[in-house]
């Protein structure tokens, strides 16, 4: 086993699914993943919690540096795979994993810092007023961090976001002990004459209600060092609530090729920072990617870090069209394209490995996240 490289992982991924006719629809893929498993639990000193939590994460490895870079081996993809557990007492454990291909399948320039995401050229993101779209779904999936990032529910007691909300390479943040998951609800009527009236131009009020975290999942491929130095490759965290949220959520699935996505395009909603108290909707098309990131130019800005990132397509299986989470939106990048600067925002991609472990942290059986 320990002699299995990365590159058959990844070769034994997916049996793609291709236009077949005019009438084809934009099909989720069929997937096996490989099973990961924890092998030890070691205890850990209890962090100290001094991180400034960063809401804007620049890497220098754009595109054609991921992908000239060789496939790491097969230990330090288990290396990258084991993971942190941070409780809400405050201790820390670090787990060690195992990678299992089953029989039946398997997967296997310089960055210039910027005090805001980009918006390139018209802002072309739409806030979400009014509780008639907040609290429905899809936009009802998306919450608010209390270190300042946005999350997606993922499962009943669950949430998706970036691991840069969590830990900043080095060491956890600021008020990661004490995470708390807000969730947007509207404000109680004051009984005032017309208070029960809502329109565009007024809209409804809206809070935040407030969910602590229970524990907390971050891989050890974003902790192994200085988060700048890593790249963005595994800036994903899994957080635990308390107790259910009671909302629908949007389950995670395995990101297709960009040339799969309906319309070359991705969606995701956010919390943006430069619009405080509205949650923020976007769209556009993928640029590029590498088989861990997609490279896009939608419009954000620091707070909408964390979003899951999600598109709609056909379920063969159950005969309907059902949304998933393919990616978790994570930075700014400028990268130098043939000597000139080029600048992308950029989300980490759910691997066929990082479901695997991903679902495994969520349902705690692998026998429940064998089809991605």
């Amino acid at each position: 086993m320990a002699a299995l490289s990365t590159l058959i992982l990844l070769l034994c991924a997916a049996k793609d699914v291709m236009p077949s006719s005019p009438h084809w629809k934009p099909t989720w893929p069929s997937y096996r993943v490989p099973v990961i498993l924890p092998q030890s639990t070691l205890n850990l000193d209890k962090p100290q919690f001094d991180a400034e939590a960063r809401l804007e994460v620049v890497s220098p490895c754009g595109p054609a540096c991921h992908k000239s870079s060789p496939l790491p081996t097969y230990e330090e993809v288990k290396n990258y795979l084991s993971y942190e557990t941070l409780y809400a007492n405050g201790s820390l454990t670090e787990t060690e994993v195992g990678i299992y291909i089953l029989s039946n399948g398997g997967d296997g320039s310089r960055g210039r810092t910027r005090t805001k995401r980009q918006i390139y050229g018209y802002d072309s993101r739409f806030s979400i007023f009014g509780k008639d779209f907040l609290l429905n779904y899809p936009f009802s999936t998306s919450v608010k961090l209390s270190t300042g990032c946005t999350g997606t529910l993922v499962a009943e007691k669950h949430v998706l976001t970036a691991a840069h909300c969590i830990h900043d390479g080095k060491s956890y943040v600021k008020g990661a002990q004490k995470l708390r998951v807000g969730f947007l609800k509207p404000k109680q009527k004051d009984g005032g004459k017309g208070s029960n009236i809502t329109n565009s131009a007024m809209p409804e009020k809206m809070k935040f209600q407030w969910i602590r975290v229970k524990r907390t999942h971050v891989p050890k491929g974003w902790i192994k060092g200085n988060a700048n130095d890593i790249g963005m490759d595994y800036d994903y965290a899994l957080l635990e609530l308390k107790k259910p949220h009671k909302r629908k959520f949007m389950k995670i699935g395995v990101s297709p090729p960009a040339r799969h996505l309906p319309g070359g395009r991705i969606h995701f909603s956010g919390y943006d920072n430069d619009r405080p108290g509205n949650l923020v909707y976007r769209f556009c098309d993928v640029k590029d990617e590498t088989y861990d990131l997609l490279y896009q130019q939608c419009d954000a800005q620091p707070g909408a870090s964390g979003s899951g990132v999600y598109v709609r397509m056909w379920k063969r299986q159950n005969q309907k069209w059902e949304r998933k989470i393919i990616g978790i939106f994570s930075g700014h990048q400028w990268v130098d394209m043939n000597g000139t600067p080029q600048d992308f925002n950029v989300a980490v991609r759910i691997t066929p490995l990082k479901y695997a472990q991903i679902c495994y942290w969520i349902k705690g059986n692998y026998l429940d996240c064998r089809e991605g």
